[in-house]
């Protein structure tokens, strides 16, 4: 790939955590003690119009997404402040993700504080605080979007990264047991999109409405993967000894099956500000799945044209491509089981 084909894409990964000078200038802090966590004693309020990023974006469109921010702060030791500073680079990765939806879906963003950049670098039990702190703030959005601005549509739950963890979170604290809130919560999922970060058979057998997509229209379903060279043993997304439970986004089995590039539809870059698509190169890469980690295995690039960028990531991640790589077969399936859900939903109408 020509230099400056890489630039391009290194940009347009970077901008999910803000901008190539901020990175640098980040420090992970590696004593944990340095890095404690102050419970979070209240969550944001989400009356307020400007604790929304998208507020029911597309009023035309006939089912709604709730989308979780991926990563985005890179100074902070913990959580995230809500600063000017850190709202713009939300909202430069936050136009990213909504490209996937915004013609489909009616979009709804919340700011949140999230765990910052630094969680990722020491322990795990110091992450967890923080990310239980981030998800005050996703679960507070999710009641008030349910109660004010639902009203009973069909609904897509999206994260990438840190936003598929809390995906998962919304996932078991909402759609679970057997009350008639949680089964009309189900009835109207059309699909989880929890890209970047991994659904295991722990958490399925916990929570038995986190349900693994097993093809390409199945509906209520989590559809997960993280992307890898074929040389990652061991990540944060992936721990050693941990298997992913993934779909192929090509050919849309859980198999070990390769896809050929052939079935890639578009591998893209986009603007590091607005999210507008600024290159579509069809046939980029093939994919797999591990069958040992549960990763998806790319095939047909090079990882000195995607690098891994941060240190945080082992040599081989993918993890800033997830959704670059695969992004027209991405949109096509999410306007797939929009559409199915729909037609299944009209004539579920009809008959009763």
């Amino acid at each position: 790939m020509e230099i400056g084909k890489i630039t391009k894409v290194i940009k347009s990964a970077l901008c999910i955590f803000t901008v190539l000078g901020s990175l640098l200038g980040s420090t992970i802090v590696s004593d944990a003690a340095e890095a404690r966590v102050i419970p979070f004693t209240s969550p944001l309020d989400y009356s307020l119009a400007n604790n929304w990023l998208y507020d029911g974006i597309g009023d035309d469109k006939a089912v709604d997404v709730f989308i979780v921010a991926p990563t985005v702060d890179t100074k902070s030791v913990t959580n995230a402040t809500i600063t000017p500073g850190y709202k713009s680079a939300f909202r430069y990765a936050m136009n990213q993700q909504q490209a996937l939806y915004a013609e489909t879906s009616r979009l709804y963003a919340p700011y949140y504080r999230q765990a910052a950049m630094n969680v990722y670098g020491i322990d795990a039990k110091t992450r967890e605080e923080a990310l239980k702190n981030a998800y005050i703030d996703v679960s507070a959005a999710f009641k008030y979007y349910l109660r004010f601005k639902n009203n009973g549509r069909p609904v897509i739950l999206a994260g990438y990264s840190q936003g598929a963890d809390m995906c998962y979170r919304i996932l078991e604290e909402f759609y679970g047991g057997n009350s008639g809130d949680a089964a009309a919560l189900r009835d109207n999922l059309v699909a989880v999109y929890a890209i970047g970060w991994p659904m295991t058979a722990e958490m399925i057998e916990k929570y038995p409405q986190i349900v693994p997509a097993k093809c390409k229209d199945d509906l209520g379903v989590v559809i997960s993967y993280e992307c890898e060279d074929g040389n990652v043993t061991d990540s944060v997304m992936i721990p050693a000894g941990t298997k992913a439970i993934s779909i192929n986004p090509l050919n849309w089995r859980t198999d070990s099956v390769v896809a050929p590039k052939s079935l890639n539809k578009g591998t893209v870059t986009q603007d590091s500000k607005t999210g507008a698509i600024t290159s579509v190169t069809p046939g980029k890469c093939g994919a797999y799945i591990d069958p040992v980690r549960g990763s998806l295995i790319v095939t047909g690039i090079n990882t000195t044209d995607y690098p891994k960028v941060l240190d945080i990531f082992p040599d081989g991640s993918y993890h800033l491509y997830d959704n670059f790589l695969f992004f027209v077969n991405l949109k096509e399936n999410i306007q797939l089981r929009t559409n199915k859900f729909i037609e299944k939903k009209a004539l579920s109408q009809k008959a009763s």
